[in-house]
Protein backbone atom coordinates (compact mmCIF):
# COMPACT_ATOMS: atom_id res chain seq x y z
CA UNK A 1 0.00 0.00 0.00
CA UNK A 2 1.19 3.67 -0.50
CA UNK A 3 1.92 5.06 2.48
CA UNK A 4 -0.89 7.40 4.28
CA UNK A 5 -0.82 11.34 3.93
CA UNK A 6 2.24 11.05 1.04
CA UNK A 7 4.50 10.69 4.45
CA UNK A 8 8.20 10.32 3.55
CA UNK A 9 9.75 7.00 5.13
CA UNK A 10 12.07 9.45 7.08
CA UNK A 11 12.41 9.82 10.92
CA UNK A 12 13.17 13.65 11.05
CA UNK A 13 11.76 16.00 14.02
CA UNK A 14 10.30 19.33 14.78
CA UNK A 15 12.64 21.45 17.31
CA UNK A 16 11.07 21.56 20.32
CA UNK A 17 9.92 25.07 21.87
CA UNK A 18 10.79 27.38 24.65
CA UNK A 19 12.94 29.56 26.04
CA UNK A 20 15.44 27.15 27.49
CA UNK A 21 14.89 24.49 23.97
CA UNK A 22 17.82 26.39 21.90
CA UNK A 23 20.32 23.52 22.45
CA UNK A 24 17.90 21.19 22.56
CA UNK A 25 16.87 22.59 18.59
CA UNK A 26 20.14 22.50 17.62
CA UNK A 27 20.67 18.76 18.50
CA UNK A 28 17.53 18.02 16.65
CA UNK A 29 18.17 19.47 13.49
CA UNK A 30 21.59 18.60 13.29
CA UNK A 31 20.36 14.93 13.84
CA UNK A 32 17.46 15.13 11.97
CA UNK A 33 18.81 16.93 9.18
CA UNK A 34 22.59 16.41 8.73
CA UNK A 35 24.27 19.24 6.60
CA UNK A 36 24.74 17.62 3.63
CA UNK A 37 25.27 14.04 1.87
CA UNK A 38 28.65 12.20 2.57
CA UNK A 39 31.36 13.33 0.48
CA UNK A 40 31.53 10.11 -1.69
CA UNK A 41 27.63 10.65 -2.12
CA UNK A 42 28.40 14.78 -2.68
CA UNK A 43 31.73 13.95 -5.50
CA UNK A 44 29.31 11.28 -7.04
CA UNK A 45 26.68 14.11 -7.60
CA UNK A 46 29.20 16.93 -8.96
CA UNK A 47 30.48 14.21 -11.69
CA UNK A 48 27.20 12.98 -12.75
CA UNK A 49 25.95 16.40 -12.91
CA UNK A 50 28.88 18.34 -14.47
CA UNK A 51 29.66 15.17 -16.83
CA UNK A 52 26.05 15.06 -18.34
CA UNK A 53 26.19 18.99 -18.35
CA UNK A 54 29.33 18.97 -20.73
CA UNK A 55 27.91 16.58 -23.09
CA UNK A 56 24.95 18.40 -23.21
CA UNK A 57 26.65 22.07 -23.75
CA UNK A 58 29.24 19.57 -26.38
CA UNK A 59 26.28 18.80 -28.04
CA UNK A 60 24.39 22.29 -28.70
CA UNK A 61 27.83 24.04 -29.08
CA UNK A 62 29.25 21.44 -31.66
CA UNK A 63 26.61 19.93 -33.32
CA UNK A 64 23.90 22.06 -32.99
CA UNK A 65 23.04 26.05 -33.20
CA UNK A 66 22.28 26.64 -30.01
CA UNK A 67 20.47 30.43 -29.28
CA UNK A 68 19.83 31.57 -25.97
CA UNK A 69 17.89 34.64 -24.60
CA UNK A 70 17.29 36.32 -21.16
CA UNK A 71 20.33 33.99 -19.59
CA UNK A 72 21.90 37.24 -18.71
CA UNK A 73 19.02 37.91 -15.77
CA UNK A 74 18.60 34.35 -14.81
CA UNK A 75 22.40 33.80 -14.25
CA UNK A 76 22.62 36.87 -11.72
CA UNK A 77 19.36 35.14 -9.94
CA UNK A 78 21.60 31.91 -10.02
CA UNK A 79 24.37 33.98 -8.34
CA UNK A 80 22.48 35.54 -5.95
CA UNK A 81 21.49 31.98 -4.62
CA UNK A 82 25.07 30.10 -4.89
CA UNK A 83 25.54 30.65 -1.15
CA UNK A 84 22.92 27.73 0.12
CA UNK A 85 22.40 29.96 4.01
CA UNK A 86 21.71 32.94 2.27
CA UNK A 87 18.89 31.59 0.18
CA UNK A 88 15.54 32.83 1.46
CA UNK A 89 12.83 31.29 -1.16
CA UNK A 90 13.28 28.24 -3.59
CA UNK A 91 13.32 28.90 -7.51
CA UNK A 92 10.97 26.78 -9.86
CA UNK A 93 11.82 27.10 -13.48
CA UNK A 94 8.49 26.31 -15.92
CA UNK A 95 8.69 25.43 -20.14
CA UNK A 96 6.85 23.50 -22.30
CA UNK A 97 8.10 20.35 -23.01
CA UNK A 98 8.78 19.14 -26.96
CA UNK A 99 11.11 16.39 -26.40
CA UNK A 100 12.63 13.62 -24.33
CA UNK A 101 16.23 15.27 -24.48
CA UNK A 102 14.68 18.52 -23.09
CA UNK A 103 16.02 17.61 -19.54
CA UNK A 104 19.31 17.12 -19.63
CA UNK A 105 19.74 19.19 -22.55
CA UNK A 106 18.48 22.60 -22.29
CA UNK A 107 20.75 23.20 -19.19
CA UNK A 108 23.58 22.33 -21.49
CA UNK A 109 22.83 26.63 -22.29
CA UNK A 110 24.52 27.18 -19.14
CA UNK A 111 28.03 28.52 -18.59
CA UNK A 112 30.44 25.72 -17.71
CA UNK A 113 31.35 26.99 -14.57
CA UNK A 114 27.63 26.53 -13.56
CA UNK A 115 27.45 23.15 -14.28
CA UNK A 116 29.64 21.31 -11.20
CA UNK A 117 27.92 22.48 -8.17
CA UNK A 118 25.10 20.55 -7.37
CA UNK A 119 23.67 22.69 -4.44
CA UNK A 120 23.03 25.19 -7.18
CA UNK A 121 21.56 23.30 -10.02
CA UNK A 122 18.14 21.95 -10.51
CA UNK A 123 15.96 19.40 -9.21
CA UNK A 124 13.73 17.39 -11.79
CA UNK A 125 11.04 14.79 -11.75
CA UNK A 126 11.33 11.61 -13.92
CA UNK A 127 9.40 8.52 -14.51
CA UNK A 128 10.06 5.78 -12.01
CA UNK A 129 9.06 3.13 -14.27
CA UNK A 130 11.43 4.54 -17.37
CA UNK A 131 14.47 6.26 -15.51
CA UNK A 132 14.47 4.57 -12.11
CA UNK A 133 14.00 0.20 -13.32
CA UNK A 134 16.60 -1.32 -11.66
CA UNK A 135 19.25 -0.04 -8.84
CA UNK A 136 22.25 1.36 -11.71
CA UNK A 137 19.95 3.85 -13.52
CA UNK A 138 17.92 4.69 -10.15
CA UNK A 139 21.78 5.50 -9.01
CA UNK A 140 22.52 7.50 -11.46
CA UNK A 141 19.16 9.53 -11.92
CA UNK A 142 19.22 10.46 -7.84
CA UNK A 143 22.85 11.45 -8.63
CA UNK A 144 21.92 13.53 -10.87
CA UNK A 145 19.05 15.07 -9.41
CA UNK A 146 15.82 13.71 -10.22
CA UNK A 147 13.15 12.41 -8.50
CA UNK A 148 10.96 9.40 -9.53
CA UNK A 149 7.48 10.00 -9.95
CA UNK A 150 5.03 7.84 -10.48
CA UNK A 151 2.69 8.19 -13.88
CA UNK A 152 -1.05 7.89 -12.92
CA UNK A 153 -1.79 6.10 -16.39
CA UNK A 154 0.85 3.10 -15.82
CA UNK A 155 0.73 3.15 -11.87
CA UNK A 156 -2.11 3.10 -8.75
CA UNK A 157 0.62 4.77 -6.51
CA UNK A 158 1.01 8.27 -9.27
CA UNK A 159 -1.13 11.21 -9.06
CA UNK A 160 -1.20 14.85 -7.67
CA UNK A 161 -0.62 13.73 -4.07
CA UNK A 162 2.47 11.26 -4.24
CA UNK A 163 5.09 11.50 -1.97
CA UNK A 164 7.57 12.56 -4.62
CA UNK A 165 5.52 16.26 -4.28
CA UNK A 166 6.08 16.35 -0.71
CA UNK A 167 9.94 15.87 -1.59
CA UNK A 168 9.53 18.56 -4.41
CA UNK A 169 7.54 20.80 -2.17
CA UNK A 170 10.28 20.46 1.08
CA UNK A 171 13.06 21.46 -1.85
CA UNK A 172 11.11 24.36 -2.22
CA UNK A 173 10.96 25.00 1.61
CA UNK A 174 13.42 24.90 4.56
CA UNK A 175 14.19 22.12 7.00
CA UNK A 176 12.60 20.76 9.66
CA UNK A 177 9.19 19.52 8.40
CA UNK A 178 8.19 16.97 10.27
CA UNK A 179 6.62 15.93 13.95
CA UNK A 180 8.24 12.60 15.48
CA UNK A 181 6.62 9.53 14.22
CA UNK A 182 4.94 7.20 17.39
CA UNK A 183 7.15 4.97 18.85
CA UNK A 184 5.67 2.01 17.29
CA UNK A 185 6.11 3.24 13.88
CA UNK A 186 8.47 1.05 11.67
CA UNK A 187 9.54 1.74 8.27
CA UNK A 188 8.56 -0.60 5.62
CA UNK A 189 10.86 -3.15 3.93
CA UNK A 190 12.56 -1.84 0.59
CA UNK A 191 13.05 -3.93 -2.07
CA UNK A 192 16.31 -4.67 -4.03
CA UNK A 193 15.98 -1.03 -5.79
CA UNK A 194 16.54 0.20 -2.21
CA UNK A 195 19.59 3.65 -2.99
CA UNK A 196 20.41 5.41 -0.05
CA UNK A 197 23.31 6.76 0.41
CA UNK A 198 25.62 3.91 1.00
CA UNK A 199 28.61 5.96 2.44
CA UNK A 200 26.25 7.70 5.09
CA UNK A 201 25.10 6.18 8.81
CA UNK A 202 22.51 9.04 8.66
CA UNK A 203 20.99 8.41 4.98
CA UNK A 204 17.36 9.71 5.17
CA UNK A 205 15.00 7.82 2.77
CA UNK A 206 11.64 7.85 1.56
CA UNK A 207 9.53 5.85 -0.16
CA UNK A 208 7.06 5.79 -2.81
CA UNK A 209 5.32 3.39 -3.49
CA UNK A 210 5.83 1.67 -0.02
CA UNK A 211 8.45 -1.00 -0.96
CA UNK A 212 11.18 1.01 -2.13
CA UNK A 213 13.50 3.35 -1.07
CA UNK A 214 15.22 6.45 -1.65
CA UNK A 215 17.28 8.93 -0.67
CA UNK A 216 15.21 12.19 0.97
CA UNK A 217 16.96 15.11 -0.44
CA UNK A 218 15.26 17.50 1.60
CA UNK A 219 16.35 16.21 4.46
CA UNK A 220 19.79 17.66 4.04
CA UNK A 221 20.37 21.29 5.05
CA UNK A 222 22.33 22.10 1.76
CA UNK A 223 19.66 21.41 -0.06
CA UNK A 224 17.44 24.01 1.41
CA UNK A 225 15.02 26.81 -0.53
CA UNK A 226 16.18 24.81 -3.99
CA UNK A 227 15.78 25.10 -7.43
CA UNK A 228 13.03 22.66 -8.98
CA UNK A 229 12.13 22.23 -12.89
CA UNK A 230 8.87 21.10 -13.92
CA UNK A 231 7.57 20.77 -17.61
CA UNK A 232 3.72 20.92 -16.10
CA UNK A 233 2.28 19.40 -19.54
CA UNK A 234 3.57 15.95 -17.98
CA UNK A 235 4.27 14.62 -21.80
CA UNK A 236 6.54 15.75 -24.81
CA UNK A 237 3.61 17.81 -27.05
CA UNK A 238 5.37 18.37 -30.20
CA UNK A 239 3.08 20.34 -33.01
CA UNK A 240 3.42 22.53 -35.74
CA UNK A 241 1.97 25.60 -34.68
CA UNK A 242 4.00 25.18 -31.20
CA UNK A 243 0.93 25.16 -28.73
CA UNK A 244 1.21 23.54 -25.47
CA UNK A 245 -1.19 20.82 -23.88
CA UNK A 246 -2.90 21.77 -20.51
CA UNK A 247 -1.16 22.29 -17.49
CA UNK A 248 -1.41 19.77 -14.92
CA UNK A 249 -1.69 20.83 -11.25
CA UNK A 250 1.58 19.68 -9.71
CA UNK A 251 3.07 22.91 -10.39
CA UNK A 252 0.12 24.53 -8.44
CA UNK A 253 0.83 22.12 -5.42
CA UNK A 254 5.02 23.75 -5.54
CA UNK A 255 3.96 27.14 -5.80
CA UNK A 256 0.60 27.25 -3.16
CA UNK A 257 2.39 25.09 -0.74
CA UNK A 258 6.28 25.72 -0.60
CA UNK A 259 7.47 28.12 2.30
CA UNK A 260 7.91 30.68 0.91
CA UNK A 261 6.20 31.20 -2.06
CA UNK A 262 9.39 30.24 -4.43
CA UNK A 263 10.77 32.44 -6.87
CA UNK A 264 9.14 31.25 -10.70
CA UNK A 265 11.18 32.38 -13.83
CA UNK A 266 8.97 31.18 -17.04
CA UNK A 267 10.95 29.57 -19.76
CA UNK A 268 10.24 28.71 -23.66
CA UNK A 269 12.18 25.98 -25.41
CA UNK A 270 12.33 25.39 -29.08
CA UNK A 271 14.29 22.78 -31.39
CA UNK A 272 14.58 19.92 -29.22
CA UNK A 273 11.20 18.09 -31.15
CA UNK A 274 13.91 18.38 -34.63
CA UNK A 275 16.71 16.49 -32.71
CA UNK A 276 14.63 13.86 -31.51
CA UNK A 277 11.18 14.45 -33.02
CA UNK A 278 8.88 11.36 -32.31
CA UNK A 279 8.24 10.68 -35.78
CA UNK A 280 12.20 9.71 -36.23
CA UNK A 281 13.00 6.34 -38.02
CA UNK A 282 16.38 4.22 -38.03
CA UNK A 283 18.57 4.88 -36.27
CA UNK A 284 15.81 5.92 -33.86
CA UNK A 285 17.79 6.34 -31.13
CA UNK A 286 20.47 8.72 -32.23
CA UNK A 287 19.73 12.00 -31.95
CA UNK A 288 19.87 13.94 -35.05
CA UNK A 289 22.37 16.77 -35.54
CA UNK A 290 22.83 19.97 -37.28
CA UNK A 291 19.09 21.37 -35.60
CA UNK A 292 19.17 25.00 -34.45
CA UNK A 293 17.76 25.13 -30.31
CA UNK A 294 16.20 27.75 -28.87
CA UNK A 295 16.27 28.71 -25.28
CA UNK A 296 14.33 31.50 -23.79
CA UNK A 297 14.46 32.44 -20.03
CA UNK A 298 11.58 34.68 -18.93
CA UNK A 299 11.89 37.25 -16.66
CA UNK A 300 11.33 36.52 -12.55
CA UNK A 301 7.61 36.51 -11.83
CA UNK A 302 6.36 39.23 -9.66
CA UNK A 303 4.99 36.54 -7.42
CA UNK A 304 3.10 38.59 -4.95
CA UNK A 305 0.97 40.29 -7.52
CA UNK A 306 0.67 37.25 -9.44
CA UNK A 307 0.14 34.44 -6.59
CA UNK A 308 -0.07 36.57 -3.73
CA UNK A 309 -3.95 36.34 -3.26
CA UNK A 310 -3.92 32.83 -4.31
CA UNK A 311 -1.59 31.68 -1.29
CA UNK A 312 -3.41 33.94 0.98
CA UNK A 313 -6.73 32.06 -0.18
CA UNK A 314 -4.58 28.65 0.53
CA UNK A 315 -3.56 29.72 3.83
CA UNK A 316 -7.37 30.55 4.93
CA UNK A 317 -8.45 27.01 3.54
CA UNK A 318 -5.12 25.25 5.97
CA UNK A 319 -6.51 26.76 8.81
CA UNK A 320 -10.19 25.43 8.03
CA UNK A 321 -9.31 22.11 7.26
CA UNK A 322 -6.09 21.17 9.31
CA UNK A 323 -8.87 20.94 12.48
CA UNK A 324 -6.24 22.63 14.60
CA UNK A 325 -3.32 19.90 13.94
CA UNK A 326 -0.68 21.79 12.25
CA UNK A 327 0.48 19.98 9.22
CA UNK A 328 3.95 18.99 7.50
CA UNK A 329 5.33 20.64 4.86
CA UNK A 330 3.52 19.14 1.66
CA UNK A 331 1.38 16.72 3.56
CA UNK A 332 -2.60 17.28 2.87
CA UNK A 333 -5.47 15.75 4.43
CA UNK A 334 -8.46 14.54 2.52
CA UNK A 335 -10.22 18.17 2.64
CA UNK A 336 -6.79 20.05 1.29
CA UNK A 337 -6.93 17.64 -1.42
CA UNK A 338 -10.18 17.36 -2.59
CA UNK A 339 -12.19 20.41 -1.19
CA UNK A 340 -13.87 22.14 -4.49
CA UNK A 341 -12.03 25.47 -2.84
CA UNK A 342 -8.92 23.48 -3.00
CA UNK A 343 -9.29 22.02 -6.39
CA UNK A 344 -10.33 25.45 -7.90
CA UNK A 345 -7.17 27.22 -6.27
CA UNK A 346 -5.12 24.72 -8.11
CA UNK A 347 -6.74 24.92 -11.41
CA UNK A 348 -6.54 28.98 -10.94
CA UNK A 349 -2.66 28.91 -9.96
CA UNK A 350 -2.33 26.50 -13.01
CA UNK A 351 -3.77 28.47 -15.58
CA UNK A 352 -1.70 31.64 -13.86
CA UNK A 353 1.42 29.79 -14.48
CA UNK A 354 0.83 28.73 -18.08
CA UNK A 355 -0.22 32.61 -18.87
CA UNK A 356 3.21 32.99 -17.95
CA UNK A 357 4.85 30.87 -19.66
CA UNK A 358 2.67 32.30 -22.94
CA UNK A 359 4.42 35.37 -22.11
CA UNK A 360 7.41 34.46 -23.35
CA UNK A 361 5.81 32.17 -25.82
CA UNK A 362 4.71 35.51 -27.07
CA UNK A 363 8.13 37.28 -27.21
CA UNK A 364 9.34 34.68 -29.58
CA UNK A 365 6.94 36.29 -31.82
CA UNK A 366 4.79 33.39 -32.02
CA UNK A 367 1.09 34.32 -32.32
CA UNK A 368 -1.69 33.85 -28.96
CA UNK A 369 -2.59 30.29 -28.52
CA UNK A 370 -6.57 29.92 -28.60
CA UNK A 371 -7.68 30.29 -25.24
CA UNK A 372 -8.88 27.14 -25.25
CA UNK A 373 -5.91 24.86 -25.75
CA UNK A 374 -5.08 25.34 -22.29
CA UNK A 375 -8.12 23.05 -21.23
CA UNK A 376 -8.33 19.49 -20.47
CA UNK A 377 -11.20 19.30 -21.87
CA UNK A 378 -9.67 20.41 -25.20
CA UNK A 379 -7.25 17.42 -25.36
CA UNK A 380 -9.82 14.88 -25.24
CA UNK A 381 -10.41 15.57 -29.10
CA UNK A 382 -6.39 14.33 -29.42
CA UNK A 383 -8.33 10.68 -29.58
CA UNK A 384 -7.81 7.21 -27.65
CA UNK A 385 -4.19 6.37 -26.61
CA UNK A 386 -1.15 7.67 -24.82
CA UNK A 387 1.23 8.37 -27.60
CA UNK A 388 1.91 8.83 -31.08
CA UNK A 389 0.07 10.55 -33.61
CA UNK A 390 -2.99 12.29 -32.30
CA UNK A 391 -5.98 13.31 -34.51
CA UNK A 392 -5.16 16.82 -34.73
CA UNK A 393 -1.76 16.04 -36.25
CA UNK A 394 0.10 16.32 -33.40
CA UNK A 395 3.06 14.02 -31.56
CA UNK A 396 2.92 12.68 -27.80
CA UNK A 397 4.89 11.15 -25.55
CA UNK A 398 4.04 10.40 -22.21
CA UNK A 399 7.58 10.47 -20.19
Amino acid sequence: MPPADDHPQHHNHNPPHGNNSGNAAAASQLQHHPPAPSLPWRCGSVATMGIVGLLCRGFLSGLSNLEVNGMDNFLRLLDERRSVEGRERGLITVSNHVSVLDDPLLWGSLPLSYMFNPDNLRWSLASHDLAFPNKTLSLFFSLGQTLPCHRLAHSPHGGLFQPTMTQAIRLLSRAPFAKPPPPAEKAPAVDSRDIPDPFSSAALTYTTNGHDSFPAPAAWLSRRHAWVHIFPEGKVHQKDDRTMRYFKWGVARLILESEPCPDVVPMWVEGPDQIMHESRTFPRFLPRVGKTVNVTFGDKVDTDAVFGDLRARWRRLKERYDGGDTLEVGVLNDGLKHAKEAVELRKECTMRVRNEVLKVRRARGLPDEDPKVGLVETWALEGPGQEGKKKDDSWVKDV
